[in-house]
Protein backbone atom coordinates (compact mmCIF):
# COMPACT_ATOMS: atom_id res chain seq x y z
CA UNK A 1 0.00 0.00 0.00
CA UNK A 2 3.48 2.14 -0.55
CA UNK A 3 3.03 5.96 -2.65
CA UNK A 4 6.12 6.88 -4.35
CA UNK A 5 7.70 10.22 -3.88
CA UNK A 6 10.41 11.40 -6.50
CA UNK A 7 12.68 14.32 -6.56
CA UNK A 8 15.80 15.16 -8.54
CA UNK A 9 17.38 15.60 -4.85
CA UNK A 10 16.70 16.39 -1.24
CA UNK A 11 14.15 19.02 -1.81
CA UNK A 12 11.22 16.57 -2.08
CA UNK A 13 11.76 15.44 1.18
CA UNK A 14 10.04 18.73 2.31
CA UNK A 15 6.84 17.63 1.11
CA UNK A 16 7.69 13.69 2.45
CA UNK A 17 7.98 14.94 5.67
CA UNK A 18 4.36 16.41 5.40
CA UNK A 19 2.82 13.92 4.07
CA UNK A 20 4.18 11.12 6.46
CA UNK A 21 2.49 13.36 9.61
CA UNK A 22 -0.68 13.85 7.23
CA UNK A 23 -0.84 9.97 6.43
CA UNK A 24 0.68 8.41 9.26
CA UNK A 25 -0.39 4.64 8.18
CA UNK A 26 0.50 5.08 4.81
CA UNK A 27 4.07 3.62 3.71
CA UNK A 28 6.26 6.03 1.45
CA UNK A 29 9.20 5.12 -1.18
CA UNK A 30 11.35 8.21 -1.25
CA UNK A 31 13.38 7.85 -4.83
CA UNK A 32 15.90 10.92 -5.16
CA UNK A 33 17.89 11.26 -8.36
CA UNK A 34 20.90 12.71 -6.30
CA UNK A 35 23.28 11.47 -9.16
CA UNK A 36 21.87 13.88 -11.81
CA UNK A 37 20.67 16.52 -9.43
CA UNK A 38 19.93 19.77 -10.28
CA UNK A 39 17.19 19.04 -12.75
CA UNK A 40 16.85 22.55 -13.23
CA UNK A 41 19.58 23.13 -15.25
CA UNK A 42 19.06 20.46 -17.79
CA UNK A 43 16.58 20.55 -20.66
CA UNK A 44 13.09 19.48 -21.09
CA UNK A 45 13.82 15.58 -22.78
CA UNK A 46 16.87 15.27 -20.30
CA UNK A 47 14.45 15.65 -17.51
CA UNK A 48 11.75 13.58 -18.96
CA UNK A 49 13.95 10.81 -19.78
CA UNK A 50 15.42 10.85 -16.10
CA UNK A 51 11.97 11.21 -14.32
CA UNK A 52 10.28 8.42 -16.35
CA UNK A 53 13.15 5.85 -15.43
CA UNK A 54 12.20 7.02 -11.54
CA UNK A 55 8.90 6.58 -11.77
CA UNK A 56 9.20 3.15 -13.51
CA UNK A 57 11.47 2.33 -9.94
CA UNK A 58 8.79 3.51 -7.93
CA UNK A 59 6.76 1.26 -10.14
CA UNK A 60 8.69 -1.80 -9.22
CA UNK A 61 8.47 -0.75 -5.65
CA UNK A 62 4.75 -1.40 -5.63
CA UNK A 63 3.84 2.44 -5.74
CA UNK A 64 0.66 2.55 -8.03
CA UNK A 65 0.65 6.22 -7.73
CA UNK A 66 3.88 8.19 -7.42
CA UNK A 67 3.81 12.26 -6.52
CA UNK A 68 6.66 14.30 -8.56
CA UNK A 69 8.07 16.16 -5.86
CA UNK A 70 10.01 17.83 -8.08
CA UNK A 71 8.58 21.52 -9.67
CA UNK A 72 10.75 20.94 -12.60
CA UNK A 73 10.11 17.53 -13.60
CA UNK A 74 6.33 18.51 -13.25
CA UNK A 75 6.92 21.35 -15.62
CA UNK A 76 8.96 19.92 -17.86
CA UNK A 77 7.94 16.24 -17.80
CA UNK A 78 4.33 15.30 -16.38
CA UNK A 79 2.13 16.45 -18.94
CA UNK A 80 4.07 14.24 -21.54
CA UNK A 81 4.08 11.07 -19.58
CA UNK A 82 0.48 11.78 -19.09
CA UNK A 83 -0.47 12.00 -22.28
CA UNK A 84 1.45 9.34 -23.70
CA UNK A 85 3.79 6.73 -21.42
CA UNK A 86 1.74 6.41 -18.00
CA UNK A 87 -0.45 2.86 -18.26
CA UNK A 88 -4.30 3.07 -16.75
CA UNK A 89 -3.46 1.34 -13.42
CA UNK A 90 -0.93 4.07 -12.29
CA UNK A 91 -1.23 7.40 -11.48
CA UNK A 92 1.48 10.28 -11.38
CA UNK A 93 0.63 13.92 -9.91
CA UNK A 94 2.54 16.59 -10.05
CA UNK A 95 2.70 19.70 -7.29
CA UNK A 96 1.26 22.86 -9.09
CA UNK A 97 -2.10 22.42 -9.30
CA UNK A 98 -2.05 21.87 -5.54
CA UNK A 99 -0.40 24.89 -4.96
CA UNK A 100 -2.46 26.84 -8.02
CA UNK A 101 -5.86 25.40 -6.50
CA UNK A 102 -5.11 27.15 -3.17
CA UNK A 103 -3.83 30.19 -4.52
CA UNK A 104 -7.13 30.38 -6.48
CA UNK A 105 -8.92 29.49 -3.17
CA UNK A 106 -10.95 26.41 -5.00
CA UNK A 107 -11.88 22.85 -3.75
CA UNK A 108 -9.17 19.95 -4.69
CA UNK A 109 -10.58 18.95 -8.25
CA UNK A 110 -12.11 21.59 -9.18
CA UNK A 111 -12.93 21.58 -12.77
CA UNK A 112 -14.67 24.70 -13.46
CA UNK A 113 -14.13 27.35 -15.51
CA UNK A 114 -11.09 30.20 -14.79
CA UNK A 115 -12.46 32.92 -12.78
CA UNK A 116 -11.70 36.28 -11.39
CA UNK A 117 -9.75 35.75 -8.04
CA UNK A 118 -8.44 38.51 -5.32
CA UNK A 119 -4.98 37.78 -6.41
CA UNK A 120 -3.54 39.66 -9.10
CA UNK A 121 0.20 40.09 -8.82
CA UNK A 122 2.40 37.20 -7.77
CA UNK A 123 5.59 36.80 -7.75
CA UNK A 124 7.32 33.01 -8.93
CA UNK A 125 10.42 31.62 -7.35
CA UNK A 126 11.89 28.83 -9.40
CA UNK A 127 14.35 26.87 -11.31
CA UNK A 128 15.13 28.40 -14.28
CA UNK A 129 14.30 25.15 -16.05
CA UNK A 130 10.45 25.36 -14.81
CA UNK A 131 10.48 29.59 -14.93
CA UNK A 132 11.36 28.54 -19.00
CA UNK A 133 8.65 26.21 -19.21
CA UNK A 134 5.64 28.58 -18.02
CA UNK A 135 3.94 25.50 -16.93
CA UNK A 136 3.05 27.43 -13.98
CA UNK A 137 1.03 30.23 -15.70
CA UNK A 138 -0.65 27.71 -18.22
CA UNK A 139 -1.86 25.68 -15.17
CA UNK A 140 -3.09 29.24 -13.43
CA UNK A 141 -4.97 30.29 -16.76
CA UNK A 142 -7.47 27.24 -16.38
CA UNK A 143 -8.51 28.06 -13.00
CA UNK A 144 -7.92 31.84 -12.98
CA UNK A 145 -8.25 35.28 -14.80
CA UNK A 146 -6.27 38.47 -14.08
CA UNK A 147 -3.55 37.55 -12.52
CA UNK A 148 -0.43 38.99 -13.50
CA UNK A 149 2.81 36.60 -12.65
CA UNK A 150 6.01 37.69 -12.57
CA UNK A 151 8.42 34.89 -12.92
CA UNK A 152 11.79 34.99 -10.96
CA UNK A 153 15.11 32.02 -12.04
CA UNK A 154 16.63 31.06 -8.85
CA UNK A 155 19.98 30.02 -9.96
CA UNK A 156 22.14 28.65 -7.14
CA UNK A 157 19.48 28.24 -4.78
CA UNK A 158 19.23 24.52 -4.93
CA UNK A 159 23.34 23.88 -5.47
CA UNK A 160 23.37 26.05 -2.22
CA UNK A 161 20.84 24.28 -0.39
CA UNK A 162 22.11 20.32 -1.06
CA UNK A 163 26.00 21.55 -0.44
CA UNK A 164 24.48 22.90 2.99
CA UNK A 165 25.43 26.16 2.64
CA UNK A 166 22.25 27.91 4.13
CA UNK A 167 24.54 31.21 4.29
CA UNK A 168 25.02 31.12 0.57
CA UNK A 169 21.48 30.01 0.23
CA UNK A 170 20.14 33.44 2.26
CA UNK A 171 22.49 35.85 0.48
CA UNK A 172 21.21 34.35 -2.98
CA UNK A 173 17.35 34.38 -1.88
CA UNK A 174 17.59 37.94 -1.40
CA UNK A 175 19.71 38.80 -4.33
CA UNK A 176 16.94 37.23 -6.04
CA UNK A 177 13.81 39.24 -4.31
CA UNK A 178 15.23 42.35 -5.17
CA UNK A 179 15.76 41.17 -9.30
CA UNK A 180 11.57 39.99 -8.61
CA UNK A 181 10.86 43.75 -6.91
CA UNK A 182 12.71 45.47 -10.01
CA UNK A 183 9.97 43.26 -12.63
CA UNK A 184 7.12 43.52 -9.94
CA UNK A 185 7.84 45.77 -7.12
CA UNK A 186 4.39 44.99 -4.92
CA UNK A 187 3.60 41.53 -5.29
CA UNK A 188 0.70 39.95 -3.88
CA UNK A 189 1.46 36.90 -3.18
CA UNK A 190 5.07 34.50 -3.68
CA UNK A 191 4.94 30.95 -5.10
CA UNK A 192 8.16 28.96 -3.68
CA UNK A 193 8.01 26.74 -6.58
CA UNK A 194 10.77 24.54 -5.30
CA UNK A 195 10.46 22.18 -3.06
CA UNK A 196 13.70 23.12 -1.97
CA UNK A 197 12.22 26.51 -1.02
CA UNK A 198 10.43 25.38 2.43
CA UNK A 199 13.88 25.49 3.73
CA UNK A 200 14.64 29.19 2.82
CA UNK A 201 10.66 30.28 3.79
CA UNK A 202 11.91 32.60 6.21
CA UNK A 203 14.70 34.08 4.20
CA UNK A 204 12.17 34.45 1.28
CA UNK A 205 9.62 35.91 3.46
CA UNK A 206 11.93 38.22 5.25
CA UNK A 207 13.28 39.48 2.25
CA UNK A 208 9.44 39.89 0.61
CA UNK A 209 7.59 41.72 3.39
CA UNK A 210 5.17 40.39 5.75
CA UNK A 211 2.58 41.78 3.77
CA UNK A 212 3.25 39.34 1.37
CA UNK A 213 1.24 35.85 1.62
CA UNK A 214 4.07 33.50 0.51
CA UNK A 215 2.67 29.90 -0.14
CA UNK A 216 5.10 26.93 0.29
CA UNK A 217 4.29 23.65 -1.22
CA UNK A 218 4.81 21.19 1.19
CA UNK A 219 1.67 21.30 3.18
CA UNK A 220 -0.88 21.64 0.39
CA UNK A 221 0.16 18.68 -1.31
CA UNK A 222 -0.01 16.57 2.03
CA UNK A 223 -3.62 17.73 1.90
CA UNK A 224 -4.10 17.11 -1.69
CA UNK A 225 -2.86 14.12 -1.34
CA UNK A 226 -5.49 13.15 1.39
CA UNK A 227 -7.74 14.59 -0.71
CA UNK A 228 -7.16 12.02 -3.34
CA UNK A 229 -6.51 9.22 -1.42
CA UNK A 230 -10.13 9.48 -0.10
CA UNK A 231 -11.33 9.74 -3.63
CA UNK A 232 -9.17 6.86 -5.12
CA UNK A 233 -8.37 4.55 -2.17
CA UNK A 234 -7.03 1.74 -4.45
CA UNK A 235 -4.50 3.57 -5.91
CA UNK A 236 -2.28 3.46 -2.89
CA UNK A 237 0.07 0.28 -4.00
CA UNK A 238 0.90 -3.36 -2.90
CA UNK A 239 4.27 -1.73 -1.49
CA UNK A 240 4.35 -2.73 2.27
CA UNK A 241 8.10 -0.57 3.68
CA UNK A 242 8.72 2.55 3.72
CA UNK A 243 12.09 3.14 2.42
CA UNK A 244 14.74 6.05 0.69
CA UNK A 245 16.38 5.16 -2.27
CA UNK A 246 18.79 7.33 -4.46
CA UNK A 247 21.04 7.05 -7.22
CA UNK A 248 23.91 9.05 -5.60
CA UNK A 249 26.62 8.31 -2.72
CA UNK A 250 23.85 6.31 -0.18
CA UNK A 251 26.26 7.34 2.78
CA UNK A 252 26.53 10.69 1.65
CA UNK A 253 22.92 11.38 0.49
CA UNK A 254 21.67 9.87 4.30
CA UNK A 255 23.76 12.10 6.43
CA UNK A 256 22.82 15.32 4.09
CA UNK A 257 19.09 14.19 4.41
CA UNK A 258 19.53 13.70 8.03
CA UNK A 259 20.64 17.10 8.50
CA UNK A 260 17.26 18.16 6.34
CA UNK A 261 14.77 16.26 8.71
CA UNK A 262 16.70 16.37 12.02
CA UNK A 263 15.92 12.68 12.46
CA UNK A 264 18.06 9.61 11.19
CA UNK A 265 17.68 9.01 7.69
CA UNK A 266 19.32 5.97 5.87
CA UNK A 267 19.18 5.83 1.69
CA UNK A 268 19.77 2.85 0.29
CA UNK A 269 21.44 2.80 -3.12
CA UNK A 270 18.89 2.02 -5.95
Amino acid sequence: MAVGVFDSGLGGLTVLNAVTKRLPDVPFVYFGDNAHAPYGVRDANDVYNLTTAAVSRLWDEGCNLVILACNTASAAALRRMQESWIPTDKRVLGVFVPLIEALTERNWGDNSPPREVAVKNVALFATPSTVASRAFQRELAFRAIGVDVEAQACGGVVDAIEDGDMILADALVRSHVDALHRKMPNPEAAILGCTHYPLMADAFQSALGDHVKVYSQADIVAESLADYLTRHPKMIGTGITSKFLTTGDAARVSSRATQFLKRQITFEKA
